[in-house]
Protein backbone atom coordinates (compact mmCIF):
# COMPACT_ATOMS: atom_id res chain seq x y z
CA UNK A 1 0.00 0.00 0.00
CA UNK A 2 1.44 3.34 -1.02
CA UNK A 3 -0.85 6.16 -0.06
CA UNK A 4 -0.07 9.48 1.56
CA UNK A 5 -1.76 12.77 2.01
CA UNK A 6 -1.27 15.74 4.25
CA UNK A 7 -3.42 16.91 7.12
CA UNK A 8 -5.39 19.77 5.66
CA UNK A 9 -6.54 21.78 8.64
CA UNK A 10 -10.17 22.63 9.24
CA UNK A 11 -11.34 26.10 8.36
CA UNK A 12 -13.48 26.92 11.40
CA UNK A 13 -15.44 30.06 11.92
CA UNK A 14 -13.44 33.02 13.30
CA UNK A 15 -14.69 32.39 16.85
CA UNK A 16 -12.83 29.08 17.03
CA UNK A 17 -9.32 29.08 18.46
CA UNK A 18 -6.56 27.08 16.76
CA UNK A 19 -4.82 24.18 18.40
CA UNK A 20 -1.55 25.09 20.07
CA UNK A 21 0.16 22.50 17.89
CA UNK A 22 -1.00 24.16 14.69
CA UNK A 23 2.06 25.91 13.34
CA UNK A 24 1.62 29.53 12.24
CA UNK A 25 2.91 29.16 8.73
CA UNK A 26 4.17 32.13 6.73
CA UNK A 27 4.03 32.85 3.05
CA UNK A 28 6.91 32.50 0.63
CA UNK A 29 8.19 30.34 -2.16
CA UNK A 30 10.78 27.60 -2.22
CA UNK A 31 13.17 28.03 -5.11
CA UNK A 32 13.78 24.34 -5.76
CA UNK A 33 10.95 22.04 -6.82
CA UNK A 34 10.14 18.78 -5.08
CA UNK A 35 12.01 15.81 -6.45
CA UNK A 36 10.46 12.49 -7.33
CA UNK A 37 13.58 10.48 -6.53
CA UNK A 38 15.73 10.79 -3.43
CA UNK A 39 19.19 9.98 -2.29
CA UNK A 40 19.29 7.42 0.50
CA UNK A 41 21.34 8.29 3.54
CA UNK A 42 23.69 5.55 4.78
CA UNK A 43 22.09 3.45 7.50
CA UNK A 44 24.18 4.05 10.59
CA UNK A 45 22.90 4.42 14.12
CA UNK A 46 21.80 7.94 15.00
CA UNK A 47 24.00 8.02 18.09
CA UNK A 48 27.22 8.07 16.02
CA UNK A 49 27.00 11.80 15.37
CA UNK A 50 24.55 12.46 18.24
CA UNK A 51 21.96 13.98 15.91
CA UNK A 52 18.56 12.37 15.56
CA UNK A 53 17.22 12.84 12.07
CA UNK A 54 13.55 13.49 11.41
CA UNK A 55 11.38 12.68 8.40
CA UNK A 56 8.04 14.48 8.21
CA UNK A 57 5.28 12.43 6.56
CA UNK A 58 2.37 14.83 6.03
CA UNK A 59 3.14 18.53 5.93
CA UNK A 60 -0.05 20.11 7.26
CA UNK A 61 -0.28 22.35 10.29
CA UNK A 62 -0.13 19.51 12.80
CA UNK A 63 2.91 17.91 11.23
CA UNK A 64 4.72 21.20 10.89
CA UNK A 65 3.89 22.05 14.49
CA UNK A 66 5.12 18.66 15.69
CA UNK A 67 8.49 19.30 14.02
CA UNK A 68 8.69 22.65 15.79
CA UNK A 69 7.94 20.89 19.09
CA UNK A 70 10.75 18.41 18.38
CA UNK A 71 13.16 21.26 17.68
CA UNK A 72 12.28 23.03 20.94
CA UNK A 73 12.23 19.96 23.18
CA UNK A 74 15.07 18.80 25.38
CA UNK A 75 16.98 15.76 24.18
CA UNK A 76 18.42 17.22 21.00
CA UNK A 77 20.15 17.75 18.72
CA UNK A 78 17.55 16.85 16.11
CA UNK A 79 17.44 17.81 12.45
CA UNK A 80 14.74 17.60 9.79
CA UNK A 81 16.23 15.84 6.75
CA UNK A 82 13.27 14.68 4.64
CA UNK A 83 9.67 15.65 3.93
CA UNK A 84 6.81 13.91 2.12
CA UNK A 85 3.34 14.90 1.00
CA UNK A 86 0.96 14.33 -1.87
CA UNK A 87 0.53 18.08 -2.29
CA UNK A 88 3.68 19.94 -3.34
CA UNK A 89 2.35 23.34 -2.31
CA UNK A 90 1.72 22.11 1.22
CA UNK A 91 5.22 20.71 1.52
CA UNK A 92 6.74 23.96 0.26
CA UNK A 93 4.70 26.05 2.70
CA UNK A 94 5.75 23.88 5.63
CA UNK A 95 9.40 23.86 4.60
CA UNK A 96 9.47 27.64 4.19
CA UNK A 97 7.92 28.16 7.62
CA UNK A 98 10.28 25.79 9.41
CA UNK A 99 13.39 26.98 7.59
CA UNK A 100 12.56 30.61 8.38
CA UNK A 101 12.36 29.99 12.13
CA UNK A 102 14.70 27.02 12.60
CA UNK A 103 17.23 27.33 9.79
CA UNK A 104 20.01 25.52 11.67
CA UNK A 105 17.80 22.47 12.22
CA UNK A 106 16.36 22.14 8.72
CA UNK A 107 18.36 20.35 6.03
CA UNK A 108 15.91 19.28 3.34
CA UNK A 109 17.42 19.84 -0.10
CA UNK A 110 15.32 19.20 -3.23
CA UNK A 111 16.43 15.58 -3.49
CA UNK A 112 14.88 14.87 -0.08
CA UNK A 113 11.48 16.45 -0.78
CA UNK A 114 9.09 13.76 -1.94
CA UNK A 115 5.72 14.16 -3.63
CA UNK A 116 3.29 11.37 -4.43
CA UNK A 117 1.46 8.34 -3.12
CA UNK A 118 4.68 6.49 -2.27
CA UNK A 119 6.44 9.55 -0.88
CA UNK A 120 6.29 8.28 2.70
CA UNK A 121 8.52 5.33 1.78
CA UNK A 122 11.19 7.49 0.18
CA UNK A 123 11.22 9.92 3.10
CA UNK A 124 11.57 7.12 5.67
CA UNK A 125 14.34 5.60 3.52
CA UNK A 126 16.35 8.76 4.23
CA UNK A 127 16.49 7.84 7.93
CA UNK A 128 18.91 5.59 9.76
CA UNK A 129 17.85 3.01 12.33
CA UNK A 130 17.17 4.89 15.54
CA UNK A 131 16.03 8.10 13.83
CA UNK A 132 12.42 9.34 13.99
CA UNK A 133 9.58 9.30 11.47
CA UNK A 134 6.77 11.78 12.16
CA UNK A 135 3.54 10.22 10.89
CA UNK A 136 1.15 13.15 10.69
CA UNK A 137 -1.14 12.37 7.77
CA UNK A 138 -4.69 11.16 8.33
CA UNK A 139 -5.79 8.15 10.33
CA UNK A 140 -6.87 6.13 7.30
CA UNK A 141 -3.19 5.86 6.34
CA UNK A 142 -1.59 5.61 9.76
CA UNK A 143 -1.18 1.82 9.82
CA UNK A 144 0.39 1.79 6.35
CA UNK A 145 3.01 4.33 7.32
CA UNK A 146 3.62 2.82 10.75
CA UNK A 147 4.19 -0.61 9.20
CA UNK A 148 6.94 0.74 6.97
CA UNK A 149 8.58 2.68 9.81
CA UNK A 150 8.62 -0.41 12.03
CA UNK A 151 9.99 -2.49 9.16
CA UNK A 152 12.80 0.04 8.71
CA UNK A 153 13.64 0.11 12.42
CA UNK A 154 12.98 3.79 13.08
CA UNK A 155 11.31 5.38 16.07
CA UNK A 156 7.95 7.07 15.55
CA UNK A 157 5.91 10.05 16.61
CA UNK A 158 2.38 9.64 15.25
CA UNK A 159 -0.46 12.09 15.47
CA UNK A 160 -4.00 11.31 16.52
CA UNK A 161 -6.18 9.71 15.45
CA UNK A 162 -4.65 6.32 14.68
CA UNK A 163 -7.28 4.40 12.73
CA UNK A 164 -10.71 5.11 11.29
CA UNK A 165 -12.29 1.73 11.99
CA UNK A 166 -11.92 -1.40 14.16
CA UNK A 167 -9.93 -3.24 11.49
CA UNK A 168 -7.42 -0.41 11.47
CA UNK A 169 -7.15 -0.49 15.26
CA UNK A 170 -6.35 -4.21 15.16
CA UNK A 171 -3.49 -3.55 12.78
CA UNK A 172 -2.17 -0.64 14.87
CA UNK A 173 -2.14 -2.88 17.95
CA UNK A 174 -0.22 -5.57 16.07
CA UNK A 175 2.32 -3.03 14.83
CA UNK A 176 2.73 -1.65 18.35
CA UNK A 177 3.65 -5.13 19.56
CA UNK A 178 6.08 -5.58 16.68
CA UNK A 179 7.72 -2.24 17.51
CA UNK A 180 8.08 -3.22 21.16
CA UNK A 181 9.84 -6.45 20.20
CA UNK A 182 12.30 -4.39 18.14
CA UNK A 183 12.82 -1.94 21.04
CA UNK A 184 11.50 0.95 18.96
CA UNK A 185 10.10 3.99 20.75
CA UNK A 186 6.64 5.22 19.72
CA UNK A 187 4.98 8.39 20.97
CA UNK A 188 1.41 9.32 20.10
CA UNK A 189 -0.31 12.68 19.81
CA UNK A 190 -2.63 12.42 22.82
CA UNK A 191 -0.66 15.14 24.55
CA UNK A 192 -3.07 15.71 27.46
CA UNK A 193 -1.61 12.60 29.11
CA UNK A 194 1.60 14.63 29.43
CA UNK A 195 -0.07 17.58 31.17
CA UNK A 196 1.40 17.97 34.66
CA UNK A 197 -1.75 19.72 35.89
CA UNK A 198 -3.96 16.84 34.78
CA UNK A 199 -1.49 14.35 36.21
CA UNK A 200 -1.80 16.04 39.61
CA UNK A 201 -5.59 15.76 39.52
CA UNK A 202 -5.37 12.14 38.43
CA UNK A 203 -3.21 11.42 41.47
CA UNK A 204 -5.77 13.08 43.74
CA UNK A 205 -8.50 10.97 42.15
CA UNK A 206 -6.43 7.80 42.67
CA UNK A 207 -5.85 8.84 46.31
CA UNK A 208 -9.61 9.08 46.86
CA UNK A 209 -9.89 12.85 47.24
CA UNK A 210 -13.02 12.93 45.06
CA UNK A 211 -14.55 9.65 46.20
CA UNK A 212 -15.87 7.25 43.58
CA UNK A 213 -16.05 8.81 40.13
CA UNK A 214 -19.63 8.39 38.99
CA UNK A 215 -19.94 10.83 36.08
CA UNK A 216 -17.68 12.57 33.57
CA UNK A 217 -19.02 15.26 31.22
CA UNK A 218 -17.10 16.30 28.10
CA UNK A 219 -18.14 18.98 25.58
CA UNK A 220 -16.84 20.12 22.21
CA UNK A 221 -19.34 22.52 20.69
CA UNK A 222 -18.62 25.16 18.09
CA UNK A 223 -19.91 26.90 15.00
CA UNK A 224 -19.65 23.97 12.64
CA UNK A 225 -18.05 22.79 9.43
CA UNK A 226 -19.86 22.67 6.12
CA UNK A 227 -18.81 20.88 2.94
CA UNK A 228 -20.03 22.14 -0.39
CA UNK A 229 -20.97 19.75 -3.22
CA UNK A 230 -18.47 17.90 -5.36
CA UNK A 231 -18.64 19.62 -8.74
CA UNK A 232 -16.42 17.28 -10.68
CA UNK A 233 -12.84 17.69 -11.71
CA UNK A 234 -9.69 15.74 -12.37
CA UNK A 235 -9.70 13.63 -9.21
CA UNK A 236 -12.47 13.08 -6.68
CA UNK A 237 -9.94 11.18 -4.55
CA UNK A 238 -7.60 14.18 -4.27
CA UNK A 239 -10.58 16.45 -3.63
CA UNK A 240 -11.59 14.27 -0.68
CA UNK A 241 -8.12 13.97 0.81
CA UNK A 242 -7.75 17.74 0.70
CA UNK A 243 -10.97 17.94 2.77
CA UNK A 244 -10.35 14.98 5.10
CA UNK A 245 -12.52 15.85 8.09
CA UNK A 246 -15.69 15.51 6.03
CA UNK A 247 -15.14 11.82 5.22
CA UNK A 248 -15.11 8.80 7.51
CA UNK A 249 -12.55 6.80 5.55
CA UNK A 250 -9.90 9.52 5.72
CA UNK A 251 -9.84 10.95 9.24
CA UNK A 252 -12.73 9.19 11.06
CA UNK A 253 -14.95 12.23 10.53
CA UNK A 254 -15.35 15.39 12.54
CA UNK A 255 -16.52 13.84 15.81
CA UNK A 256 -13.48 11.66 16.44
CA UNK A 257 -11.08 14.28 15.08
CA UNK A 258 -12.37 16.76 17.65
CA UNK A 259 -13.30 14.50 20.58
CA UNK A 260 -10.65 11.78 20.76
CA UNK A 261 -8.61 13.79 23.29
CA UNK A 262 -11.55 14.11 25.66
CA UNK A 263 -12.61 10.49 25.23
CA UNK A 264 -9.03 9.59 26.13
CA UNK A 265 -9.37 11.82 29.20
CA UNK A 266 -12.54 9.96 30.24
CA UNK A 267 -10.76 6.61 30.02
CA UNK A 268 -7.74 7.98 31.90
CA UNK A 269 -9.93 9.35 34.69
CA UNK A 270 -11.73 6.01 35.05
CA UNK A 271 -8.49 4.06 34.58
CA UNK A 272 -10.41 1.61 32.40
CA UNK A 273 -12.13 1.18 29.05
CA UNK A 274 -15.90 1.50 28.58
CA UNK A 275 -17.90 -1.71 28.50
CA UNK A 276 -20.59 -0.20 26.27
CA UNK A 277 -21.68 2.93 24.43
CA UNK A 278 -24.97 4.17 23.12
CA UNK A 279 -25.90 7.54 21.72
CA UNK A 280 -27.84 9.69 19.34
CA UNK A 281 -27.14 12.37 16.81
CA UNK A 282 -28.49 14.10 13.75
CA UNK A 283 -28.39 17.01 11.38
CA UNK A 284 -29.91 20.44 11.68
CA UNK A 285 -33.06 20.98 9.62
CA UNK A 286 -32.38 22.23 6.09
CA UNK A 287 -28.67 21.46 6.41
CA UNK A 288 -26.70 22.12 3.24
CA UNK A 289 -23.70 20.07 4.39
CA UNK A 290 -22.71 17.55 1.72
CA UNK A 291 -20.30 15.58 3.94
CA UNK A 292 -20.66 12.26 5.80
CA UNK A 293 -20.74 13.99 9.20
CA UNK A 294 -23.66 14.61 11.50
CA UNK A 295 -24.09 17.99 13.21
CA UNK A 296 -24.65 16.60 16.71
CA UNK A 297 -23.26 13.63 18.63
CA UNK A 298 -24.17 12.62 22.16
CA UNK A 299 -22.70 9.42 23.60
CA UNK A 300 -23.13 7.79 26.99
CA UNK A 301 -20.29 5.45 27.89
CA UNK A 302 -20.74 2.93 30.69
CA UNK A 303 -17.76 1.55 32.64
CA UNK A 304 -17.50 -1.75 34.51
CA UNK A 305 -18.27 -0.14 37.89
CA UNK A 306 -21.44 1.46 36.51
CA UNK A 307 -19.86 4.89 36.18
CA UNK A 308 -20.82 7.01 33.19
CA UNK A 309 -19.10 9.37 30.79
CA UNK A 310 -21.28 11.61 28.63
CA UNK A 311 -19.53 13.07 25.58
CA UNK A 312 -21.33 15.78 23.60
CA UNK A 313 -20.35 17.29 20.27
CA UNK A 314 -22.36 19.92 18.39
CA UNK A 315 -21.26 21.79 15.26
CA UNK A 316 -23.98 24.27 14.32
CA UNK A 317 -23.67 28.03 13.63
CA UNK A 318 -25.06 30.55 16.11
CA UNK A 319 -25.13 28.05 18.99
CA UNK A 320 -23.45 28.19 22.39
CA UNK A 321 -19.80 27.12 22.34
CA UNK A 322 -18.22 24.88 24.95
CA UNK A 323 -14.88 23.07 25.15
CA UNK A 324 -14.38 21.45 28.55
CA UNK A 325 -14.31 18.26 30.64
CA UNK A 326 -15.79 17.89 34.15
CA UNK A 327 -15.56 15.09 36.71
CA UNK A 328 -18.12 14.26 39.42
CA UNK A 329 -17.18 12.04 42.36
CA UNK A 330 -19.18 11.06 45.42
CA UNK A 331 -17.31 13.73 47.44
CA UNK A 332 -17.00 16.63 45.00
CA UNK A 333 -16.62 17.76 41.41
CA UNK A 334 -13.62 18.95 39.40
CA UNK A 335 -12.75 20.44 36.04
CA UNK A 336 -10.25 18.36 34.13
CA UNK A 337 -9.67 20.43 31.03
CA UNK A 338 -10.63 23.72 29.41
CA UNK A 339 -10.87 25.59 26.14
CA UNK A 340 -8.62 24.30 23.35
CA UNK A 341 -7.20 21.69 25.76
CA UNK A 342 -6.04 24.36 28.20
CA UNK A 343 -4.92 22.96 31.59
CA UNK A 344 -7.94 24.48 33.33
CA UNK A 345 -7.76 22.06 36.24
CA UNK A 346 -9.39 22.65 39.64
CA UNK A 347 -11.33 20.83 42.30
CA UNK A 348 -14.48 22.20 43.92
CA UNK A 349 -15.79 21.99 47.46
CA UNK A 350 -18.91 20.14 46.33
CA UNK A 351 -20.76 19.51 43.06
CA UNK A 352 -21.11 23.19 42.11
CA UNK A 353 -18.90 24.26 39.18
CA UNK A 354 -18.21 27.82 40.30
CA UNK A 355 -15.10 29.99 40.49
CA UNK A 356 -16.12 30.94 44.03
CA UNK A 357 -16.29 27.28 45.06
CA UNK A 358 -12.73 26.11 44.25
CA UNK A 359 -10.96 24.04 46.90
CA UNK A 360 -7.73 23.12 45.07
CA UNK A 361 -5.63 23.97 42.02
CA UNK A 362 -2.51 22.23 40.73
CA UNK A 363 0.86 23.87 40.32
CA UNK A 364 1.18 25.92 37.17
CA UNK A 365 2.50 23.92 34.24
CA UNK A 366 6.11 24.75 33.48
CA UNK A 367 6.25 22.78 30.24
CA UNK A 368 3.60 22.58 27.53
CA UNK A 369 2.21 19.05 27.08
CA UNK A 370 3.17 19.35 23.41
CA UNK A 371 6.80 19.75 24.44
CA UNK A 372 6.58 17.30 27.33
CA UNK A 373 5.60 14.42 25.04
CA UNK A 374 8.64 15.13 22.88
CA UNK A 375 10.91 15.50 25.92
CA UNK A 376 9.88 12.02 27.02
CA UNK A 377 10.31 10.49 23.57
CA UNK A 378 13.78 11.96 23.03
CA UNK A 379 14.88 10.99 26.54
CA UNK A 380 13.71 7.42 25.95
CA UNK A 381 15.67 7.24 22.69
CA UNK A 382 18.83 8.75 24.17
CA UNK A 383 18.76 6.56 27.29
CA UNK A 384 17.23 3.50 25.63
CA UNK A 385 14.24 3.47 27.97
CA UNK A 386 10.97 1.66 27.20
CA UNK A 387 8.51 4.03 25.52
CA UNK A 388 5.54 2.72 23.56
CA UNK A 389 2.20 4.53 23.82
CA UNK A 390 0.46 2.51 21.10
CA UNK A 391 -1.78 0.20 23.12
CA UNK A 392 -3.49 2.71 25.39
CA UNK A 393 -3.79 5.23 22.54
CA UNK A 394 -5.32 2.63 20.22
CA UNK A 395 -7.76 1.59 22.93
CA UNK A 396 -8.86 5.20 23.46
CA UNK A 397 -9.28 5.48 19.69
CA UNK A 398 -11.39 2.31 19.73
CA UNK A 399 -13.57 3.81 22.48
CA UNK A 400 -14.14 6.80 20.19
CA UNK A 401 -14.94 4.51 17.26
CA UNK A 402 -17.48 2.49 19.26
CA UNK A 403 -19.16 5.72 20.35
CA UNK A 404 -19.39 6.99 16.79
CA UNK A 405 -20.69 3.59 15.67
CA UNK A 406 -23.37 3.67 18.38
CA UNK A 407 -24.63 7.03 17.13
CA UNK A 408 -24.47 6.13 13.45
CA UNK A 409 -26.16 2.75 13.93
CA UNK A 410 -28.63 3.69 16.66
CA UNK A 411 -27.79 0.64 18.76
CA UNK A 412 -25.66 -0.04 21.85
CA UNK A 413 -22.13 -1.18 21.03
CA UNK A 414 -20.10 -3.21 23.52
CA UNK A 415 -16.35 -3.17 24.02
CA UNK A 416 -16.22 -6.88 23.20
CA UNK A 417 -17.99 -6.26 19.88
CA UNK A 418 -15.64 -3.43 19.01
CA UNK A 419 -12.55 -5.48 19.91
CA UNK A 420 -13.72 -8.43 17.82
CA UNK A 421 -14.77 -6.38 14.79
CA UNK A 422 -12.79 -6.42 11.56
CA UNK A 423 -14.93 -3.76 9.88
CA UNK A 424 -13.08 -1.42 7.49
CA UNK A 425 -14.31 1.48 5.38
CA UNK A 426 -11.65 0.67 2.77
CA UNK A 427 -10.31 -2.81 2.10
CA UNK A 428 -7.17 -1.19 0.70
CA UNK A 429 -5.62 2.26 0.52
CA UNK A 430 -3.11 1.20 -2.12
CA UNK A 431 -4.07 4.12 -4.33
CA UNK A 432 -2.53 5.37 -7.54
CA UNK A 433 -3.02 8.74 -9.18
CA UNK A 434 -5.91 7.28 -11.20
CA UNK A 435 -7.70 5.52 -8.33
CA UNK A 436 -11.39 6.26 -7.80
CA UNK A 437 -12.45 7.77 -4.50
CA UNK A 438 -13.59 5.24 -1.85
CA UNK A 439 -16.95 7.02 -1.63
CA UNK A 440 -18.66 8.71 -4.55
CA UNK A 441 -20.89 11.76 -4.66
CA UNK A 442 -24.45 11.51 -5.94
CA UNK A 443 -25.83 13.51 -8.85
CA UNK A 444 -26.15 16.59 -6.63
CA UNK A 445 -22.54 16.31 -5.44
CA UNK A 446 -23.58 15.13 -1.96
CA UNK A 447 -22.28 12.20 0.09
CA UNK A 448 -24.46 9.83 2.10
CA UNK A 449 -24.63 10.61 5.82
CA UNK A 450 -25.06 7.73 8.30
CA UNK A 451 -28.66 6.59 8.86
CA UNK A 452 -29.47 4.95 12.24
CA UNK A 453 -31.10 1.58 11.83
CA UNK A 454 -29.32 1.11 8.52
CA UNK A 455 -25.69 2.02 9.14
CA UNK A 456 -23.20 -0.48 10.60
CA UNK A 457 -19.57 0.31 11.49
CA UNK A 458 -18.75 -2.63 13.78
Amino acid sequence: MKALFSKTELSPTPSNQPSRREFLVTGGKIVAASALAGVAIPHVHAAEDNTLRLALIGCGGRGTGAVANAFEATGGPVKLVAMADVFEAKLNTALNSLATKYSAQVDVPPERRFIGFDAYRRAIDCLRPGDIALLTTHAGFRATHLAYAVEKGVNVFMEKSFAVDPGGIQRILQLGEAAEKKNLKIATGLMCRHSSARQELIQKIRDGAMGNIQLIRAYRMDQGYNLGPWKGGSSELLWQISRPYYFLWTSSGIFIELMIHQIDECCWIKDSWPVSAHGLGGRAPNSTDCSENLDTYSIEYTFADGGKAVVNGRYIPKTQEDFSTYVHGTKCAAQFSGNVHAPTVRMFKDQRIDNQNISWRPDKERVSPYLAEWNELLTAIRKNLPHNEVKRSAYSNLAAIMGRAAVHSGITITWQEAMASKFQFCSSVDFTADSPAPVRADAQGRYVAPVPGVCSEI
